[in-house]
């Protein structure tokens, strides 16, 4: 080969290799990373050939200008995928790609930046798993990929990356245990574990990093015991191990950490008592504790925890009185700010020592046992911005140095004994923003200096003896978003100043004595959503203004004297709840109504309104309760205003005079929990249908014109409690079906044609307890003996039937019976003597043959056997007597014939001593024809 050739050869390899190596520099590595990535802001604009890499925006090069050894482009609103070419950068010693918007996974690829100092690849959408490649790193001091959607476990690997200094893997999704590799991380400084899934204990070998300074590992699965050899590490200033569920007790070697400031152990299942030797940790600012199971008294309380800042016990199982150390905050040098130890079963009355906490801003000892008085030396916490001591039993008055805590914000005491009145003094407090004195005995008056509280938000006085008007003062609170003063004795009108409260946005004035109409200052509420008004003499028309309150989403004015027509409540397209039960509203419905989609309560009953329901009803198709029942409504029930309401659970038109067919369609209503269309005019069959209701709860239909028979369908509403069917015109049978109804505690079906026995399937409706009610009707056939099963029956009605035999004893079973009826039927025997109590009426107008027993008759007895019928004794008497007078007429007839024999012998004496006379008389006898013969006969009967 000639010179000439070599040459050539030689300068066509230059040129091959000046072209990959100019495919390969850092520009072009780095454009082909911008083509991959969605730059919304413009962040990578001076990414471009015609200017050297170096100047680009984030990048940052070797003093050369040759390498790029660090990216940052953090927070730049960037999305997509890593590209594979920024592995090509192997100069890199910072990769910083921060809170953007990136997904896919990390590559392996990673593997090869093996110059890399710190990785910051935390807050985006990344997946996928850990690379092991990772451990390549050897350099790596920063790695920090937290906050993505990365699963999978810790890969042990990490643990060779020796120079790490700080590893943040919190908010991930990570699962598996803690590797105990990460122990071999002498440099560690700081360990990020928050917010994932990881379970198992705390690995003992933890304590091999000696420089850990910040140990997070909370809200995981953690198990187990907090190590003691976590006691070990010298120089750690925060630990937390927060909503994990580790368990045992707080290890005393925790008081080795000499460096400590925060400890976090909440939400665990930590037990036994507090170690006292953690008051040797002083440099200790934030103590949480909370929500555990820890017990026995507060020894976190020393005067050696100078620097404590925040002390949180709350819900534990810290109990006693006095369990606060008389030394507490006895040092000038005091920093305690917070003190929380709601929640426990601590008691007795306030601890006084608390009061030498001068510096403390936040104070909570709710729900415990605490009570007794409020002391006046409250006074002096005057730094106080948060005071919470709701449901205890405090009792006593509020004092009035309370007007002393002048940085207060938040007054809780609700749920207590307090009593007394409100001191005027309370109106001091100008930073007050929320007050919540609910549930105590709190008398007197309002007093008007709360309204010069002007920062108050929050008021609620709920469930207090508070009487007189509404201070006239109330438009001073600007800000006042709620009001809560129900269930009081307030009294006299709404002040219309109330109206110049225009942030108001909850109004809660029910059940008092406030009287008056609604002032028409009303009318400027217009961030007002929730106003209850119920329970009180409020009369009047509404003003047509409330038409202008358009947020307005619940409105309670039942129980009131309101009248006139209910259209000025309607100008809020958004109302969810409308009740206005019991008032004298008049007129017809306004179909306005029905813009209001998101409706799920409408009670109108108990009211004056007229005409018939409108049509556009059927556009509230999130109604769960209906109630326009004891109105005068007229009309029948369409199709197409009533079957779209397929949330409907309580569905109440009763009293009104509505007509027309009892409609198929109730049964496509299948939440329903309760209908009630009784004492209307409708009639036709009860639909078979309604067994489709299987929620069905009440279901009553009496005072209608319903014919034909109880459908056996009714047995599907196994849930039923309420059946009332009575005065209506239904015939036929009870249904056997009935039997599956088992939850019935009420059941009514007199005053209709029904005939047949009594089932005995009634028997297996053992809940039934108000009432069975079978009366004025036809039912013949005995009383069923399964009905003893009725144990818990209060009231038995089976009146004006044909119903006959006897009493079964098993219904001496029914000892919860207090009305009986059984009048007016075929029955006869002996009644059960459980029955004995209850009065005659109970038992008149049965068979001629009657029951005996008491209340009634004594029944008779013969041979130790029961009495006998009526008919019987009858009988026996009728025997009796006719004897008695057949034996009085022979001894009549014998006493006849003796006299007349004693008269015949006493003639015979005479006319043997008597002379002629006497002789002829017996001539005279003696000539008549058989006159001897017939005396003898005589003379020998008598003797």
């Amino acid at each position: 080969m000639g010179t000439i050739q070599i040459a050539l050869i030689i300068l066509f390899m230059s040129v091959i290799h000046a072209v990959a190596a100019a495919a390969s520099t850092p520009s072009l590595e780095l454009l082909r990373v911008k083509s991959e990535l969605v730059d919304p802001t413009g962040v990578l604009h001076s990414w471009s050939p015609e200017s050297h890499f170096c100047r680009w925006n984030g990048v940052e090069c070797s003093e050369d200008q040759t390498q790029v050894i660090a990216l940052n482009l953090s927070d730049s609103g960037l999305s997509g995928s890593i590209s594979a070419e920024l592995w090509n950068l192997t100069s890199l010693e910072t990769l910083d790609l921060s809170s953007n918007f990136l997904n896919g996974s990390i590559p392996v690829e990673i593997g090869k930046l093996q110059s890399l100092t710190a990785l910051l690849l935390h807050s985006n959408y990344l997946s996928g798993e850990i690379p092991q490649e990772i451990s390549r790193l050897k350099k790596l001091q920063v790695l920090r990929i937290g906050n993505n959607m990365l699963t999978g476990v810790i890969t042990p690997r990490i643990g060779e990356l020796t120079e790490l200094r700080v590893l943040g893997l919190g908010y991930c999704q990570l699962n598996g245990s803690i590797p105990k590799e990460l122990g071999n991380l002498k440099q560690m400084e700081s360990l990020f574990l928050e917010e994932n899934q990881l379970q198992g204990p705390i690995p003992e070998e933890i304590h091999g990093c000696k420089n850990l300074q910040t140990f997070v590992a909370s809200n995981n699965r953690l198990e187990g015991t907090i190590p003691a050899s976590l006691g070990s590490l010298p120089s750690l200033e925060i630990l937390n191990l927060a909503n994990n569920s580790l368990s045992g007790s707080i290890p005393a070697d925790l008081s080795h950490l000499s460096s400590l400031q925060h400890l976090n152990l909440l939400g665990n299942r930590l037990n036994g008592s507090i170690p006292a030797e953690l008051n040797q940790l002083g440099q200790l600012q934030w103590v949480d504790l909370s929500f555990n199971r820890l017990s026995g008294s507060i020894t976190l309380l020393s005067s050696q925890l100078h620097n404590l800042e925040a002390l949180v016990l709350s819900g534990n199982d810290l109990k006693g009185s006095s369990v606060i150390p008389s030394n507490f905050c006895s040092s000038s040098q005091s920093k305690l700010q917070k003190l929380f130890l709601a929640q426990n079963y601590l008691s007795g009355t306030f601890p006084l020592e608390i009061l030498n906490c001068l510096s403390l801003q936040q104070l909570d000892l709710s729900e415990n046992n605490y009570d007794g008085d409020l002391p006046s030396a409250i006074g002096k916490l005057q730094n106080l911005t948060d005071l919470f001591l709701q449901n205890n039993s405090f009792s006593g008055q509020i004092p009035s140095e309370i007007g002393n805590l002048t940085q207060l914000e938040n007054l809780y005491m609700f749920d207590n004994a307090i009593r007394g009145n409100l001191p005027p003094e309370i109106g001091r407090l100008h930073q007050l923003t929320n007050i919540y004195l609910y549930d105590n005995q709190i008398s007197g008056q309002i007093p008007r200096e709360l309204t010069n509280c002007t920062k108050l938000t929050d008021i609620d006085f709920f469930g207090n003896h508070f009487t007189g008007p509404i201070p006239e003062t109330i438009g001073k609170l600007k800000n006042l978003v709620m009001l809560q003063l129900r269930q009081n004795g307030l009294s006299g009108p709404i002040p219309p100043s109330l109206g110049y409260c225009r942030s108001l946005e909850i109004l809660a004035l029910a059940d008092n004595k406030l009287s008056g109409t609604l002032p028409p200052t009303f009318r400027f509420l217009s961030k007002l959503f929730k106003v209850t008004l119920y329970n009180n003499s409020f009369q009047g028309p509404l003003p047509s203004s409330l038409s202008q309150l358009k947020n307005l989403q619940i409105i309670n004015f039942c129980h009131n004297r309101f009248n006139g027509s209910i259209s000025p409540l309607l100008g809020s397209s958004s109302l969810s709840a409308l009740d206005l039960t019991n008032n004298s509203f008049s007129g017809p419905i306004p179909s306005m109504l029905a813009s209001s989609i998101n409706l799920t309560r409408l009670r109108l009953a108990h009211n004056h309104l007229t005409g018939t329901i409108p049509p556009e009803f059927g556009q509230l198709t999130n109604l769960q309760f209906l109630d326009l029942s004891f109105n005068n409504l007229t009309g029948e029930l369409s199709e197409a205003q009533f079957s779209r309401f397929k949330k409907l659970q309580h569905f109440l038109l009763s009293n009104n005079q509505l007509t027309g067919i009892m409609p198929s369609w109730l049964g496509t209503l299948e939440e329903l929990g309760e209908l009630d269309l009784s004492s209307n005019n409708l009639h036709g069959d009860i639909p078979k249908s309604l067994g489709n209701c299987s929620n069905l709860l009440k279901l009553s239909l009496h005072g209608n014109t319903l014919t034909g028979s109880i459908p056996e369908e009714l047995g599907n509403l196994t849930s039923l409690n309420v059946l009332n069917l009575q005065r209506n015109n239904i015939s036929g049978t009870i249904p056997k079906t009935i039997e599956n109804c088992r939850k019935l505690f009420e059941l009514r079906v007199s005053e209709n044609s029904l005939t047949g026995s009594i089932p005995d399937e009634i028997g297996k409706l053992t809940e039934l307890q108000v009432i069975l009610d079978l009366s004025h009707n036809s039912f013949s056939g005995e009383i069923p003996t399964s009905l003893g099963n009725l144990i818990k029956l209060e009231r038995l009605n089976f009146s004006c039937n044909h119903l006959q035999g006897k009493i079964p004893s098993s219904l001496a079973k029914l000892t919860s019976l207090h009305r009986l009826n059984l009048s007016n039927n075929d029955l006869r025997g002996r009644i059960p003597e459980t029955f004995s109590g209850f009065p005659v009426s109970s038992f008149q107008g049965n068979s001629p043959e009657g029951l005996c027993g008491r209340p009634m008759e004594v029944c008779l007895k013969s041979g130790g056997k029961k009495g006998m019928s009526n008919a019987a004794v009858v009988g026996i008497i009728a025997v009796i007597v006719f004897s008695s007078t057949v034996i009085c007429l022979v001894m009549v007839y014998i006493m006849v014939r003796m006299w007349c024999h004693w008269r015949e012998v006493a003639i015979s004496s005479t006319v043997d001593g008597g002379g002629g006379a006497g002789r002829e008389q017996r001539r005279e006898m003696r000539g008549r024809k058989g006159g001897d013969d017939q005396f003898w006969k005589l003379s020998q009967l008598v003797q």
